[in-house]
C-alpha cells in the first residue's frame, strides 16, 4: 500500500500564509482550538496536552515559537531542535491540523489574528497570565487550562542528558 502522507501542507511560516486556510475552516463552522509552545523535545506531556486540546474542537492549531523566540524565553543553548524540525514533528501528529510559527516572545498577536474559539494552556499559568486570553474572551471564546503530566519537562530531559556518565 502506498499511502500519501503530507505533513508539509500543515506547516505555515506565519499567519499570512495560513489565513486562507483559517478562513475556509471558519466558513465551515469548525471549532478552532489554539495552543502554543516551544515543543523543543517532544515528550508524553506534550502529547497528552495536545490530545486534550484537540478534543475541545474540530481543528487544532499549534502556535510554535520560532528559534529566535525560544532563545528569548529559554536562553543560551536553546532550542535544541530548530523550528523546521519541531514543526515537522508536530505536523506529523494526526490530531494537529496546522502548525503556525510565530517570532514574538508571546503568541498574543497570532491569537488576535486567529481568534480561536478555545485557547488552551497548561495549569502552570493562571488564566490572566495566558497570552491572548483577553482577546479570546472579548470575542466570545473560552480559555481552558490543562493539568500537566507530573514529573516531565523538556528542561528535565536536557538536564538528565547533560548529566549522563
Amino acid at each position: 500500500m502506498n499511502r500519501k502522507i503530507d505533513i508539509f501542507s500543515k506547516l505555515y511560516a506565519d499567519f499570512q500564509s495560513f489565513g486562507s486556510e483559517l478562513k475556509k475552516w471558519k466558513s465551515q463552522n469548525e471549532t478552532i482550538v489554539f495552543t502554543n509552545g516551544c515543543f523543543d523535545i517532544i515528550h508524553h506531556g506534550h502529547i497528552d496536552s495536545l490530545i486534550k486540546s484537540a478534543k475541545m474542537g474540530t481543528r487544532l492549531i499549534v502556535g510554535l515559537n520560532s528559534d529566535e523566540s525560544v532563545k528569548l524565553l529559554k536562553g543560551k543553548g536553546r532550542p535544541i531542535l530548530n523550528e523546521q524540525s519541531r514543526a515537522a514533528v508536530l505536523a506529523a501528529l494526526s490530531f494537529v491540523d496546522a502548525v503556525v510559527i510565530f517570532h514574538e516572545e508571546t503568541p498574543a498577536e497570532l491569537i488576535a489574528q486567529i481568534l480561536p474559539d478555545v485557547l488552551v494552556k497548561g495549569k502552570e499559568y493562571a488564566i490572566h497570565e495566558i497570552a491572548g486570553h483577553d482577546t479570546v474572551l472579548e470575542n466570545g471564546g473560552k480559555v481552558e487550562t490543562l493539568d500537566l503530566v507530573p514529573g516531565i519537562s523538556t528542561s528535565d530531559i536536557i538536564h538528565k542528558i547533560k548529566n549522563l556518565d
